[in-house]
């Protein structure tokens, strides 16, 4: 076994002690520090260096996890991706669900927001959500059968309305691309995947966590889409901070 960087540390303190000799005042107060401060180093360079079994099993430990909740979302996307492909007709709702679901944040009280409170019946019961129950009722089904192989406790509505938001508009992309190509389910596959699954869609990937609302959101928060005016479109999207694109985005949908 070789030397460790303590075991040289005597030399290199008598090494430097020697040179220390010196007529000027002051000077050996200066190099005393210089030597403290060769020790301190030196006991830091041995601490990382026997820390390095330490930092594998981190290191390997956070690729296990990495991989593991690479792995759940793969398999959240495909049970999502099934239900979605049963009820294309719902597509349109989900978009709906998610957005009137995230949509109550209030700026001035930071309450309300993506919370999953659309779930309880007297919020999915609003005029504003009329005719969202059967785009709730997939993703609960769906949820289900999430948490039956979830490994770490069921998923919260806060976290899977979004994502089911997000596998809408991937359906409709990719049911676009099949289209273009007359039908054909591979060959629109492909298509998507050249173009709709690298770039925009990665960023989408992220962490789950959020809890879920006790309580339903205050009431109107939530225009009527179909009543309201493109004005009144635009100003409540950018009372939440929201810009151009997202306004447009839920003008084509």
């Amino acid at each position: 076994m070789g030397a460790s960087f303590l075991s040289t540390l005597p030399s290199l303190v008598a090494i430097r002690c020697h040179k220390m000799d010196t007529d000027v005042p002051g000077e050996n107060v200066l190099r005393r520090r210089e030597v403290l401060k060769c020790f301190g180093a030196t006991v830091g360079m041995e601490l990382l260096a026997s820390s390095g079994s330490f930092v594998e099993m981190a290191s390997a430990a956070d690729l296990i996890q990495r991989r593991q909740r690479s792995e759940f979302q793969s398999s959240i996307r495909q049970t999502l991706s099934a239900a979605i492909k049963g009820k294309p007709e719902l597509v349109p709702y989900i978009l709906t669900l998610a957005l009137n679901d995230a949509i109550t944040y209030d700026k001035a009280t930071k309450s309300g927001g993506p919370n999953g409170s659309i779930r309880f019946s007297s919020e999915i019961s609003r005029p504003e959500n009329k005719g969202l129950s059967a785009a709730l009722n997939l993703i609960e089904e769906a949820k289900e059968e999430i948490d039956s192989y979830s490994k770490g406790g069921p998923i919260s509505f806060a976290d899977l309305i979004p994502y089911a938001g997000q596998s809408a508009v991937k359906a409709t992309f990719l049911a676009s691309a099949i289209r273009k190509c007359g039908g054909n389910e591979q060959k629109g596959s492909i298509l998507y995947s050249a173009y709709g699954s690298s770039g925009q869609w990665g960023l989408f990937d992220r962490q789950f966590g959020r809890t879920d609302s006790q309580e339903p959101d205050p009431e109107g928060r939530v225009p009527q889409w179909e009543k309201a005016t493109v004005q009144e479109m635009k100003d409540k999207f950018s009372s939440i901070g929201f810009g151009p694109r997202q306004v447009c985005f839920q003008q084509i949908y």
